[in-house]
């Protein structure tokens, strides 16, 4: 009864309180919040949308962009790929929500300026870092490529996705309004995310070399943030002289950040190296690997060990100089190609290749030349090799595959089949792939081979108790008995009989159209 006598004073003497406060006898309003000032002015809506397009296009650019720079220095598989989307990602998330703390706390159109301005000087960065740590990653593989894109992507992606966040809080004055507001500035972003990537992938990459690219986007964004920044009064002309000084200057080292590629397919980046030790010969690069060598003296001349386990498989497994119909799955320098024409006059060699910059290069610069005898058509292998005749092939050369890429589509039981109809009765498949210890990879190629063909051998260098080592391997398939001697021993190989092969895949899985995880099954060096 007490308490109660107490709260009810507390309460009257509160009363009497505010009624003295009140300065005209009425009860005085409650405290009011303090005031957070006057909202800031909304952005005309089309010019929102434009700005939210732009930066999110030119995030979306960058990435894919950032693949191609990357692929000459850790080559691109899987992994790779995956790293520098993830960090990508992460750069994005990064960037929306410290966009949307700064835009609580500043001028946001002055913060908005400022990210574009920064953003395009960042992405000028991007070719000049890429070239700097790029020679010293060759090896690291995925490490590598996260390290590289954290560094070079990242900031980038970040001041760039701080910009839609930042836009959404000068638009949102209405709460009633605010799905619209932000569903609207969304599919802007999602818009220019999609321009941005099909803009880059179909029609940029094919145009311009990818430094040059990165060069117009880091160009634009700068020069995007200086005239809103001038035309809202927002820069003095100490801060527009110097954002445009440090474009101009982050430009040129863009400029001339030398190119490892002599020249730049939509697939590769590509460039010979001559041999000092034999005139008029080449060996040709494919992003960060060897890929083939050419001698244009003497195309019988074979350099590295796989293609001439190849060639002494055709050997074995036909008559002497007699002519052959041999596909080719993918070409490179088609060193494998010119030495079947040469050593048996009277043959037909049909290349498929899946780049056809690469061809115009290998005739440019290393002296192709197509014929009746060399036919070569340009797609990817698993789509033209259902435009080839069943029965039509005395053999079916695989070499598709390098250290850092996997075509897995052409590696699975599916593919398997469709070369077996184009095989004639008792033909040879020979594939060159590429994998080390466990050979997990190899394991699960032969097990899938060996569902398709009757007998398959293994070509390759032995380790120390004889074991297949790896480095490149070639396997052979046939539905017919293969020879004792189908192989080669050529520069120190050892070539694995059936009995062998079955040993070595003991527990290995087919590989199917939709469970191929051949990436990861490789191993690297």
């Amino acid at each position: 009864m007490a308490k109660k006598s107490r709260a009810k004073r507390g309460r009257t003497s509160a009363a009497r309180t505010n009624n003295r406060k009140a300065s005209n006898g009425k009860p005085a309003a409650p405290p009011a919040a303090k005031s957070a000032g006057p909202l800031p002015k909304a952005l005309p809506p089309l010019l929102a949308s434009a700005l939210v397009f732009v930066a999110a296009g030119a995030v979306l650019m960058l990435e894919i962009l950032a693949v191609r720079l990357l692929a000459p220095y850790v080559g691109l598989t899987l992994e790779t790929t995956t790293a520098i989307i993830g960090a990508a990602l992460g750069g994005i998330a990064v960037g929306a929500a410290l966009g949307g703390y700064f835009a609580d706390r500043t001028n946001t159109r002055l913060l908005i300026v400022g990210l574009l301005i920064v953003g395009g000087l960042l992405t000028l960065l991007t070719v000049p870092v890429v070239r700097w740590l790029g020679p010293g990653a060759r090896g690291d593989g995925n490490l590598a490529a996260l390290g590289i894109t954290l560094l070079a992507l990242v900031p980038a992606a970040a001041a760039l996705s701080a910009v839609s966040p930042a836009v959404a809080h000068l638009q949102l004055h209405d709460l009633r309004a605010s799905g619209t507001v932000v569903g609207r500035l969304s599919g802007w972003g999602t818009a220019g995310a999609l321009v941005g990537t099909f803009g880059t992938g179909f029609v940029l990459v094919p145009l311009l070399p990818v430094g040059a690219t990165v060069l117009m986007i880091g160009i634009s964004l700068a020069l995007v943030g200086i005239v809103l920044g001038i035309v809202s009064r927002l820069l003095s002309p100490a801060a527009v002289v110097g954002a445009a000084v440090a474009a101009l200057v982050l430009s040129g080292l863009s400029a001339s950040s030398d190119s490892p590629c002599d020249t730049e397919t939509r697939y590769h980046c590509v460039r010979i190296e001559a041999d000092p030790a034999r005139l008029s010969s080449y060996n040709l690069l494919l992003d960060d690997g060897y890929h083939s060598y050419v001698d244009l003296s003497d195309p019988t001349y074979l350099e590295y060990p796989y293609s001439r386990w190849i060639a002494d498989a055709i050997d074995a497994t036909s008559p002497p100089k007699a002519p052959l119909d041999v596909l080719f799955i993918g070409g490179g320098g088609f060193t494998l190609p010119r030495w079947l024409l040469a050593t048996r006059p009277g043959s037909h060699a049909q290349v498929l290749e899946v780049d056809g910059e690469l061809v115009d290069f290998v005739k440019e610069r290393l002296g192709l030349r197509a014929s009746p005898a060399l036919q070569i058509s340009v797609g990817d292998a698993r789509i033209d090799i259902l435009d080839v005749e069943s029965n039509s092939a005395d053999v079916v050369v695989g070499d598709a595959f390098s250290s850092d890429s996997v075509p897995w589509h052409l590696a699975t039981v599916e593919w398997t089949e469709e070369v077996l109809r184009v095989l004639k009765s008792g033909g040879l498949y020979a594939i060159n792939l590429i994998d080390y210890q466990p050979l997990n990879l190899v394991k699960a190629e032969a097990a899938t081979l060996r569902d398709v063909f009757s007998d398959v051998r293994l070509v390759t260098y032995p380790g120390a108790g004889g074991e297949p080592y790896g480095s490149n391997l070639v396997l052979l398939a046939s539905n017919r008995p293969l020879p004792k001697k189908t192989g080669s021993n050529a520069k120190g190989a050892t070539t694995y009989d059936e009995e062998e092969v079955e040993s070595l895949v003991a527990g290995a899985e087919v590989l199917r159209d939709d469970f191929a995880p051949a990436d990861q099954l490789m191993t690297t060096k």
